[in-house]
């Protein structure tokens, strides 16, 4: 296999798990949209933000590492981003 080639697969199988870890951040999300009485409990949001700076770190490693290019994982981080937005308004209207 040639170095392309590996370098092709490492950046394919890092996006993969990019997007792994992403899609339990977007669960945490959902479960939280479906449920939004849980506001009075900042324990979630605690996990959900600690959850999104490790995700963050993720990224930033596998950027600095060439594993993925920057665009890619800041628009893996934005989507996060926009849904925990979009989660924190919902609660705000709610409370």
């Amino acid at each position: 296999m040639s170095s392309p080639e590996i370098a092709v697969q490492l950046n394919e199988k890092a996006l993969r798990l990019l997007q792994e870890d992403a899609s339990k951040i977007e669960k945490l999300i959902e479960v939280q949209m479906e449920n939004l009485t849980t506001r009075q409990c900042p324990l979630y949001e605690e996990v959900l933000d600690t959850q999104m700076y490790g995700f963050s770190r993720e990224v930033d490693f596998a950027v600095r590492a060439g594993l993925i290019n920057e665009k890619a994982g800041k628009e893996i981080v934005s989507r996060l981003e926009r849904n925990l937005a979009t989660l924190y308004e919902a609660l705000d209207r709610k409370g």
